[in-house]
């Protein structure tokens, strides 16, 4: 028996010889303008303190899909000294993404939504949050010019019915006073930003990633002094035989705004997280720690790499 697999029935004619598949036509290179950076919008002078999340979608409350964009906006905030105050995950239920949208733009500086805005029945966040803040939906022309453009190339689109073209076009069909900020020459999906604070992002991660780290620019962060330091500190030694130490030490340093956190490990021993501002004092107390509980403060790729195992 031969050990090679036959091609596909259309790679191969019937007198064995082999036929061209017809091509598809390329992507195109896409390489829209980015938005100008608007004025800040907390007003001048004023920077984002607190953040909130707000995960909209049946599929991840029945795990039918993984919620990966929740991790990456906590170490998006994180690294950009921003502190994450909640996490929400909601069903697609327009009265649950009102209350939830509107609780958490009074509260935080930055919200962001994640899910609920392509083409089908059940994504219902542009609408749901037009209600919320007492806005019409108005097709956004830019927008539908940049989505034709990116898919022009694929020929399925000029078969769709005007039923189906109009359910694609509700991809652009935004609330009417939101900011529309194209923050990716290479994607014609925008970021909306209402009340200059709620920033609604697709819920697809590799989307979702790109247009958070581009949206960057558009965000008053806080300066870099303003950001938290981060040590870990690994001790072979069980977490009851470190917690007497651990909760001194909290005590100690709370005042100083410095946290200490303990993350267990499956095998023998435990990471100790430091994290303030003031770096050099995190340093300091590295040390105490790496002594007091028999440890060894990990270098930035150790920690690093230690992070990448976390998310898998």
């Amino acid at each position: 028996m031969s050990s090679s697999l036959p091609g596909p029935p259309s790679a191969v004619g019937p007198s064995g010889a082999e036929n061209k598949l017809p091509s598809k036509p390329p992507a195109p290179v896409l390489n829209f303008p980015n938005s100008p950076i608007p004025k800040n919008p907390l007003g001048e002078g004023r920077y984002i303190k607190t953040a909130a999340a707000l995960i909209i979608g049946d599929e991840i409350l029945n795990g039918n899909t993984l919620d990966r964009n929740s991790n990456y906006f906590a170490r998006f905030c994180f690294e950009n000294g921003i502190e994450l105050q909640r996490i929400e995950v909601i069903a697609d239920d327009e009265l649950e993404i009102i209350e939830a949208s509107r609780r958490m733009v009074q509260k935080y500086d930055f919200v962001i939504t994640s899910g609920g805005i392509g083409p089908t029945h059940d994504d219902i966040t542009y609408a749901s949050l037009a209600k919320s803040f007492g806005q019409e939906l108005k097709y956004h022309d830019e927008t539908l010019v940049r989505m034709e453009e990116a898919s022009r190339h694929r020929t399925w689109i000029a078969q769709q019915s005007e039923e189906q073209r109009t359910a694609r076009k509700r991809m652009a069909l935004f609330p009417e006073a939101g900011e529309v900020l194209f923050v990716a020459s290479d994607i014609w999906v925008p970021v909306v930003r209402l009340e200059g604070k709620l920033c609604i992002f697709p819920g697809i991660p590799s989307l979702f990633q790109k247009l958070l780290d581009n949206l960057k620019p558009f965000l008053p962060l806080p300066s870099e002094d303003a950001r938290p330091f981060r040590l870990q500190v690994f001790t072979p030694l069980p977490e009851s035989s470190i917690a007497p130490f651990l909760t001194a030490l909290q005590n100690r340093v709370k005042p100083e705004n410095i946290r200490i956190g303990s993350y267990p490990l499956l095998q023998p021993g435990a990471h100790i997280a430091l994290i303030g501002l003031d770096r050099e004092r995190v340093k300091e107390l590295g040390l105490e720690v790496e002594k007091e509980l028999q440890g060894r403060i990990l270098s930035a790729e150790e920690t690093e790499a230690m992070t990448k195992t976390k998310r898998q």
